[in-house]
């Protein structure tokens, strides 16, 4: 599998990569075997693996680096997006006539049509 690590610690040899599926974040310790010529794994960097699933843990297994710094900055943009996208809810929400809410509340021209009236256009 291809990945992206996200975070990593190279004094603790630990990172947290993003995989390709797009699933559940993969966790990488150097306790269970070092990557390949001892490479350091750094945030950005493009990286393939074997991926081995441990009780509900994705773990990453030997860690292969195919490119150095490739998505450098991505966990920055990630929170970013994330940041803007939260705030275009916000914004949407404070906009909408009915209030931000979960809730549409009908209108009274539907809820007549419910009970049987016949209500024009």
């Amino acid at each position: 599998m291809l990945g992206v690590v996200l975070w990593s610690d190279n004094t603790e040899n630990t990172a947290v990569i993003w995989c390709e599926d797009h699933g559940e974040l993969a966790y990488f310790s150097g306790s269970q075997g070092l990557p390949i010529g001892d490479v350091t794994l750094d945030a950005g960097d493009l990286i393939q693996f074997d991926l081995k699933q441990q009780q509900n843990l994705r773990v990453v297994q030997n860690p292969r680096r195919v490119f150095q710094a490739a998505y450098s900055g991505l966990a920055e943009r990630l929170v970013e997006a994330d940041a803007e996208g939260q705030q275009r809810m916000v914004s949407a929400a404070e906009n909408l006539p009915f209030g931000p809410s979960n809730v549409i509340p009908f209108t009274r021209k539907r809820t007549r049509e419910r009970a049987g009236e016949r209500v024009a256009v």
